[in-house]
């Protein structure tokens, strides 16, 4: 029986992807090291993105392992949590916040699941299992802004739109105006509209069939977090929930900005 070249060489590249799991592998360095002409190697590594078996970076950023095949390994869930602490611990050392994954229940909150707090002084914090309210601003704009908005309608009908202070958007217009912005620039901004003291920032990680999976959220002081500062922090934000998102193999539905 004869090898098939091409899935002779597929095997090879996921074989050195996984090698340096979690960390990606340059394309560079997967045609070097394995020999493979460049066209050859980007047309069987394109084709084993689009089937979920790897995933892209971009072409600087290196190839991971895709969500498909993560599915079926054992540590599936412990190499996406290593990616997800990898990239939240960057972002909080960049900012000086305490940075941290969302998870919504499907109900009328959001629990805190994995944190990166390498603030210094005197900081927000939060606790693991710690929960937010549905209409907690930052992190309600940035789960269900990509969301059906009949979907999100009938959500605000059952569970709300608190206001929380004085700054919160509550008319049900505006809301859909700032859900409107949030997939604009690709992350929610609550500033002084949760808490007067304080202000979010959060952005969603996709899952591969384009689905909003948990949120990257950001909490500091208003006096730190607020209009002057809030597009250079969502920004941060942003790209530490796209890193994650493609890293993971999800489906990344924001525009490059």
């Amino acid at each position: 029986m004869t090898d098939v070249p091409a899935v002779v060489n597929a095997v090879r590249l996921l074989e050195r992807i996984a090698r340096d799991w979690p960390e990606p592998v340059p394309s560079g360095t997967l045609i070097d090291e394995l020999n493979l002409n460049r066209s050859t190697a980007y047309n069987i590594l394109g084709t084993l993105q689009r089937a979920g078996w790897a995933a892209s970076r971009g072409d600087r950023g290196g190839w991971s392992l895709g969500p498909r095949l993560l599915a079926i390994a054992p540590a599936a869930e412990d190499w996406t949590a290593a990616i997800v602490r990898e990239e939240l611990d960057a972002l909080s050392q960049r900012l000086g916040y305490i940075a941290f994954v969302a998870q919504w229940d499907g109900g009328d909150q959001y629990s805190v699941q994995t944190k990166a707090d390498r603030g210094k002084g005197v900081h927000i914090t939060v606790e693991g299992g710690e929960t937010f309210p549905f209409s907690a601003p930052a992190i309600m704009r940035a789960f269900h802004a990509w969301s059906d908005p009949a979907v999100v309608d009938r959500l605000i009908e059952r569970y709300g739109i608190v206001g929380f202070t004085r700054e919160t958007v509550t008319e049900p217009a505006k809301v859909r105006d700032v859900l409107a912005e949030t997939r604009r620039r690709g992350y929610g901004a609550s500033v002084r509209e949760y808490d007067l003291g304080q202000s979010g920032v959060a952005a969603p990680v996709f899952d591969a069939n384009g689905r909003v999976a948990f949120v990257v959220v950001v909490l500091a002081f208003s006096s730190e977090l607020n209009e002057s500062t809030v597009e250079r922090v969502g920004a941060a934000v942003r790209e530490c929930a796209k890193a994650i998102t493609t890293r993971t193999g999800g489906q990344w539905r924001i525009g490059d900005r």
